[in-house]
């Protein structure tokens, strides 16, 4: 995204005042919250949220009645109840909403949220589609409202430490990040149930929505839905946007301009459509590479410190466990690379001991608790200040892992305009940037 652009959006963004605040928020100056989709993340969103007594749980929608009763148990008040997003959005003493629905419901429920003049905190990964994503900034923007991306290591104060150390030079020029998702879930990974019937249809349809309709699938519904393409982006996008986040956050940067993937489902027998295997490559601003490290068929360590994240720069490592950071300096040396002759071992001798760190080790530690996000959004709501993980970064960092799996898709080595939001070089993996809804729903 070019500077104008991002400058522009923050101008907009800015435009509500704290006047107009005070006809959002209720008479108790507490912040009256709607949920809607209640299951794992959800539920650890409306915990984080719960744990700031400034937020009342005012409203709760989710297809499942389980899920709404834990929910209205949790919040120690009597919210109101709904199945229909809609329904919830019309309620007058609703101030904002918490999206933590399928990655394919995100879209239309933000747009509608926004519309509806509700502040909102949508879940990463951001959208499904980089179109969608594109659409949801469009109306972030035009509409004014208070946007939250649950991208939450964000709002830590270790990593935003580590992030400005990467920035102000502290590593060196970093040239190559890596990020691993590592677990090995062989042979039975998520199962392998049949196709049936629904047990309940209106449900089944509801969940769907947009998404083509097929045949019911037990794996297709509630958590298991990460491995199906119709829903998710797989875990590129769910853990993933985590890592591409955190390592543009520390390069400065916004886009890359190429990327490309490999990988398949190649040694677990469930019926997952995702890869269980998966290695991404980007490219940015022909200075770094980052690369992505999916392996579900083994889970011995990445590297030395067994981190998630490694930024190797010029001058030192930096290496990611989400509570801890620590920094290995590299030893450097100020003379030429020795060209090794017979005819010269002293020479080559020296070569080593002239190596000299020019950095010192550092670490630092922390909690990365979605409450600290649940608190900067609940600010933000008041202050009508820009979140931590603002609409357009949460929108980058998606669509940088959404383009990855249309290199997988397509087996192509793509380059990516970022301005445009366009493939520059195959114009099938352009058709692969959005999907066609199904009726009646539409993409506004």
């Amino acid at each position: 995204m070019n500077q104008f652009n991002r400058r522009e959006f923050t101008r907009n963004a800015m435009v509500l005042t704290a006047l107009s605040y005070s006809r959002i928020l209720g008479a108790n100056d507490r912040v009256r919250m709607g949920y809607i989709g209640l299951g794992n993340r959800g539920d650890q969103v409306h915990d984080a949220f719960l744990h700031h007594g400034d937020s009342q749980t005012s409203a709760v929608c989710d297809l499942r009645d389980d899920y709404l009763d834990f929910a209205v148990r949790k919040s120690k008040m009597s919210p109101k109840r709904y199945k229909d997003y809609r329904k919830l959005l019309e309620d007058k003493e609703v101030d904002a909403v918490v999206i933590a629905t399928p990655d394919h419901w995100h879209a239309l429920m933000f747009i509608d949220a926004c519309n509806a003049g509700k502040d909102v905190y949508v879940e990463k990964p951001l959208s499904l589609t980089v179109v969608e994503g594109r659409k949801m900034v469009e109306t972030a923007e035009r509409t004014g409202k208070v946007v939250q991306v649950g991208i939450y290591r964000r709002s830590c104060p270790h990593l935003k430490q580590a992030a400005e150390l990467v920035r102000s030079g502290g590593i060196g020029q970093v040239t190559v990040a890596k990020a691993h998702h590592i677990m090995n879930e062989w042979p039975v990974g998520i199962g392998n149930p049949s196709d049936g019937e629904p047990p309940n249809e209106w449900e089944w349809e509801q969940w769907l929505g947009p998404a083509p309709r097929v045949p019911y699938n037990r794996n297709r519904m509630y958590y298991n839905f990460r491995w199906f393409y119709d829903y998710s982006g797989g875990q590129v996008t769910n853990f993933g946007v985590h890592y591409m986040d955190m390592i543009r956050w520390c390069l400065g940067k916004d886009s890359p301009h190429a990327v490309t993937a490999l990988g398949g489902k190649y040694a677990i027998g469930d019926n997952r459509e995702i890869p269980d295997t998966l290695e991404v490559l980007w490219e940015f601003d022909n200075s770094a590479l980052v690369v992505f490290c999916q392996y579900n068929a083994n889970s011995a360590p990445p590297n030395s410190k067994d981190s998630l994240i490694e930024l190797r720069g010029t001058k030192g490592t930096m290496y990611f466990n989400y509570d801890r950071w620590e920094v290995v300096p590299e030893a450097i040396t100020q003379l030429p690379r020795f060209a090794l002759t017979p005819l010269d071992r002293k020479s080559e001798q020296a070569y080593g001991p002239s190596r000299h760190p020019l950095i010192k080790p550092a670490s630092a530690g922390g909690s990365e608790e979605t409450t600290m996000m649940a608190r900067n959004f609940l600010d933000c709501v008041r202050s009508r200040a820009k979140c931590d993980c603002d609409i357009l970064n949460g929108h980058l960092s998606t669509s940088a892992t959404l383009i990855a799996n249309i290199a997988l898709k397509t087996k192509s080595l793509l380059e990516w305009d970022s301005r445009a939001e366009r493939f520059t070089n195959n114009e099938t993996a352009n058709r692969l940037l959005h999907y066609e809804y199904r009726q009646p729903y539409k993409l506004a």
